[in-house]
């Protein structure tokens, strides 16, 4: 056989084995394995059959990854596709954290309304992408069908915003920033930042998460350039000493990029007093940014939506659909005020992708307005939910979340060997559990018996919650963002941590 009919023989071959990963009917038959696998899941976890966290050691985990990646098989057994494709959603699952389970009451990652996730899966499977409005029609469509609905119950004007889905929160707030600092400093984009003096500076919350200082210093502007305000005793921003530096560095010639609020702040969930902030703001002439990743979809609530009274005032602002309208991950909107600032991020021209023969088309080009070039159809998750349960949906979801908030704040208050931090304004609640004699011990003892009592109830799979610090010393964190946790389920934490702690003591 001639070097070319050889050739030609294996890439034949290829193609056959090619044709079979792609055949519509595996997909068929490990659909149907996987969905039956997926709803005996749910039922487990939504039972509370099993552990939260299915804890191993992070060298035990590689290892099992790397093995079934290397061989292909299991246990030197020769198995069928089908199986294969079996055991490794079976060890998907039984390997991961069980965001289903009402127990699980940790980070601000929801247990995600199921439905959303096979809405998800047609643009996963048809790899529906978007950066320009031909390669993805019916994604762009939904994308811009919500921006516009959430768009209006945050308050804005009807016509005069504009918005966008990006992949999560901190490039939401690295997007918005970026406008800022664009529109405060004409020629940032193309001449950067070194060469301004005196320097340029972002004011943001005590407490902001970190992405904003990130962000800070991924725009040249520096990280010791992000100021940040001072708290009053609910952890808000305190407007009049915010007015006094605002004061301070316009005095110094200082640029200021922004005025980064929060709503709600990830420590304890406070919410600043926007109202005031944006008075501020329009006062000095400032750009105000809010960050409502968590806080954004009180928008929905008739009961909550005070909390965010205001957020229509603001210049830009961020909210992270994969947290409080219970989407899966990565589904994150920004809104700017002011429609023209749309196109104020980036000021590039990029002839390969947009076609200047269809200047009206261009409007619906999402890559002109975010980071992402190729950008996954966020939005199927979302608009189908809200397509087939209405919005009245979202607002159930963060009325009862958050009213869960104020049972646990209760419940902790009314228990002696507790101490509850705060005042809850959402679903966040920061505690310690002091059991007798250890209170009157020094910070440092009560500290680390937070973190070794976090350590051991997550590690025996009963739970799972998260550590923090409040005032320099550790505490205990609960998010409660499974809609299915109930008071009981409070209560049997409260027990766990009192039995998980005798063991300590």
């Amino acid at each position: 056989m001639s070097s070319y009919a050889s050739q030609a023989d294996e890439i034949e071959q290829a193609r056959q084995r090619i044709a079979s990963a792609y055949d519509p009917r595996l997909l068929e038959s490990a659909g149907h394995e996987m969905i039956d696998l997926l709803v005996s899941q749910l039922e487990s976890c939504q039972q509370s059959v099993g552990n939260v966290l299915n804890w191993n050691s992070p060298g035990e985990n590689v290892a099992e990854a790397a093995r079934l990646l290397a061989t292909g098989k299991n246990d030197g057994e020769e198995k069928s596709l089908s199986d294969r494709v079996r055991l490794l959603a079976e060890t998907m699952l039984a390997r991961g954290q069980n965001l289903q389970d009402p127990r699980y009451i940790g980070h601000q990652v929801p247990a995600s309304v199921p439905l959303a996730g096979l809405f998800d899966a047609i643009g996963a499977v048809t790899n529906s992408v978007m950066a320009v409005y031909e390669m993805g029609p019916w994604a762009t469509a939904c994308e811009i069908s919500l921006v516009e609905e959430i768009g209006k119950l945050i308050g804005y004007e009807e016509g005069a915003f504009s918005g966008f889905i990006t992949h999560g929160g901190s490039l939401a707030n690295l997007t918005a920033l970026l406008t800022a600092r664009n529109v405060a400093l004409g020629e940032s984009w193309k001449e950067g930042v070194s060469g301004t003096d005196p320097r340029p500076v972002i004011i943001a919350h005590g407490a902001a998460h970190y992405c904003i200082e990130r962000s800070a210093g991924i725009l040249g502007i520096g990280t010791d350039q992000c100021l940040k305000a001072s708290l009053d005793d609910r952890g808000r921003i305190d407007v009049e000493k915010l007015e006094a530096l605002i004061i301070e560095v316009q005095s110094k010639g200082h640029p200021i990029i922004a005025v980064c609020a929060s709503a709600c702040a990830t420590p304890i969930g406070a919410f600043d007093p926007l109202h005031e902030i944006a008075d501020l703001c329009e006062k000095y002439e400032v750009w105000m940014h809010v960050d409502a990743a968590h806080g954004g979809a009180a928008c929905f609530s008739d009961r909550y939506r005070d909390l965010i009274s205001g957020l229509e005032r603001a210049d830009s602002m961020i909210c992270d659909a994969h947290k409080m309208m219970f989407v899966p991950a990565l589904c994150a909107f920004v809104f700017y005020k002011n429609r023209e600032h749309r196109f104020e991020a980036f000021q590039q021209n990029a002839p390969y992708l947009f076609d200047p023969s269809a200047p009206d088309i261009m409007e619906y080009d999402s890559g002109l307005k975010t980071i992402e070039c190729t950008k996954r159809a966020a939005a199927f998750g979302l608009w189908g939910l809200w397509s087939a349960f209405g919005k009245e949906l979202f607002a159930d979801l963060v009325d009862v979340t958050f009213s869960m908030g104020q049972v646990f704040y209760e419940k902790l208050r009314a228990a002696s060997d507790f101490q509850v931090l705060h005042k809850p304004e959402c679903n966040i609640v920061v505690f310690r559990y002091l059991p007798e004699g250890l209170a009157e011990r020094g910070a440092d003892q009560i500290g680390e018996f937070q973190l070794r009592l976090r350590r051991k109830l997550i590690e025996s799979g009963e739970f799972y919650i998260v550590p923090t610090s409040f005032e320099g010393v550790a505490a205990l964190r609960c998010t409660v963002i499974n809609p299915l946790t109930t008071p009981e389920h409070l209560d049997e934490l409260m027990n766990a941590l009192r039995e998980q702690g005798r063991d300590l003591l």
